[in-house]
């Protein structure tokens, strides 16, 4: 476990850090998030919630499947050749009697085939009795022996591998789970994420008026972190106080008695007095991990983990610099935790000639025009316009780049694809 030790907590709005002036590179933030989880232990789930997830043990057959003989037809079990004799369904049979079945049924002790109802008649004979005759529309020789039999054990014997471990689970294989006689599957685990969203300026609804903002996270931060690998636990919010922190970040129970892996949290980062981030992580006995990276936007985002296990992942208050902090440290954090590696980074060729920025590593969501990544517009921290309409994001070293130079980059959790679009398929432009 990588760590940063820690100097004493103060008070609410000290600096609570060491490493307050020690930013990581955006290289070892990744890394570094990467590498101090390790990945969670198996889970039973039920068979509805079980889609998408990866199978950590075998799934074999419990008992033969099917298991017991059934027809594959509405019509008549019947024993020997016709005219039979009708008889009460399920009833054993002799030579010369049927009795009426319909699809999935339990195929009687003596029965030779299924007669479909297509092509069978039923009549009365001298005696009064009602006896089964073939149809005009029956084939010649219908039924053949075993024929519109579905036998036991034809799918599968008992104990056969049915699913094997480590595959990704789809509805197919869910209900093949179903049919089986399974209620429950065990699945490699994924985090759980439990959200705080800050901010006594924040309002949920309507136009805002001046000093309020609109919520940007509620609506999609549980989609992001689903979207990156957790499982979205419960999203909570609270105001600026430093008090309303150590009670969210202390009682971090979610519904049913489950314990979230993760809480992420947004705004607070900073290192002004209204900043609680440091200090509350520092006074419920945690430790930072991370504490500030250089990168534009995004630099205040942290990483800290309490003495129970559980991560604690500081977003920055504005939009796009909170996405870009998720993708950076969120991503590989719920990556390692969840059992996957950690995500990949592309290269592709810039668009435009970009300036040297000092010591930082900017994050520039990019469309591409012609082939080729360009920044896109309106991509200040607080805005979101520019990464709506953006392809991927470009990872643009402090010492700038040049027009056409290959540059690090990386997809977008809802564009995995990050290439150029198909030739003569429409580019716009802002």
């Amino acid at each position: 476990m990588v760590a940063l030790a820690l100097q004493t907590v103060g008070r609410p709005g000290e600096d609570a850090g060491p490493a307050a002036h020690g930013e990581h590179s955006w290289e070892e933030a990744r890394r570094l998030a990467f590498d101090c989880a390790s990945p969670l232990g198996p889970e039973r789930v039920p068979l509805a919630e079980a889609n998408g997830r990866t199978l950590a043990t075998d799934v074999v057959a419990l008992q033969e499947m099917p298991h017991y003989a059934s027809s594959a037809m509405d019509g008549w079990t019947v024993s020997g050749d016709g005219p039979w004799t009708l008889t009460e369904p399920g009833k054993a049979l002799r030579t010369g009697e049927a009795s009426p079945v319909v699809t999935g049924g339990v195929i009687p002790p003596g029965t030779q085939g299924v007669l479909r109802v297509e092509s069978g008649r039923l009549a009365t004979d001298a005696g009064g009795r009602t006896t089964l005759l073939l149809g005009n529309g029956a084939s010649p020789g219908e039924p053949r022996p075993g024929q519109h039999i579905r036998r036991s054990g034809e799918e599968a014997a008992a104990g056969e591998l049915l699913i094997p471990a480590g595959t990704a689970l789809n509805p197919a294989h869910i209900a093949l789970a179903a049919v089986a006689g399974f209620d429950q599957l065990t699945v490699r685990g994924k985090p759980l994420v439990k959200m705080l969203v800050t901010g006594s300026e924040v309002v949920t609804a309507r136009i805002p008026e001046p000093g309020q903002v609109r919520d940007a996270f509620g609506p999609q931060l549980s989609t992001v972190i689903q979207m990156l690998g957790g499982v979205p636990g419960p999203l909570v919010r609270i105001g600026d106080s430093y008090e309303e922190w150590l009670t969210a970040l202390g009682a971090a129970e979610a519904p049913m008695g489950q314990w979230p892996d993760v809480v992420v949290t947004t705004g607070g980062t900073g290192r002004s007095g209204a900043d609680h981030f440091r200090n509350a992580v520092v006074a419920l006995g945690g430790r930072l991990l991370i504490d500030g990276i250089a990168m534009r936007p995004g630099h205040p985002a942290a990483l800290g983990k309490l003495p129970n296990g559980r991560f604690v992942v500081g977003l920055p208050g504005n939009p796009l610099a909170a996405l870009m902090a998720l993708f950076t440290v969120g991503g590989p954090l719920l990556a390692a935790l969840g059992h996957q590696p950690l995500p990949g980074i592309s290269r592709v060729p810039c668009g435009t000639a970009i300036d040297a920025h000092r010591a930082s590593t900017r994050l520039m969501p990019f469309r591409w025009v012609k082939e080729l990544a360009t920044p896109a517009h309106y991509t200040g921290p607080g805005m979101m316009r520019g990464l709506a309409s953006a392809d991927g994001v470009m990872v643009v070293p402090s010492r700038g780049v040049q027009l056409g130079e290959p540059v690090p980059a990386f997809a977008l959790p809802w564009r995995p694809e990050l290439r150029p679009p198909l030739p003569g398929k429409l580019i716009w432009e802002n």
